[in-house]
């Protein structure tokens, strides 16, 4: 899923979404109506769209926000045992 949704054994619906996002990420400015009446086509509400979107968002603005105020990444291994955690638990504790 993480090296390729395109190829990824998920449903043509989040494939769709995935490839939404990909545009919001790399090519924002060619954004067109067009790309959120496909997902609407796909069976995506309007909240489900907002919702991926702003998650979207959210993650691209904190990402240069750590990253502008000297943020470092985790190690490999921390991310594996984050990634389990949420995996297992989601983000509440």
């Amino acid at each position: 899923m993480c090296q390729d949704y395109a190829t990824a054994p998920i449903s043509g619906a989040e494939k769709a979404l995935f490839a939404f996002l990909a545009k919001v990420n790399g090519r924002p400015w060619e954004m067109a109506r067009e790309d959120v009446d496909g997902l609407r086509t796909s069976g995506w509400t309007d909240a489900a769209i907002s919702d991926a979107f702003t998650v979207c968002a959210l993650f691209n603005f904190y990402n240069r926000w750590v990253d502008a105020f000297g943020g470092h990444r985790m190690s490999e291994e921390h991310e594996r045992m984050t990634g389990r955690r949420l995996a297992h638990q989601g983000y509440v504790r």
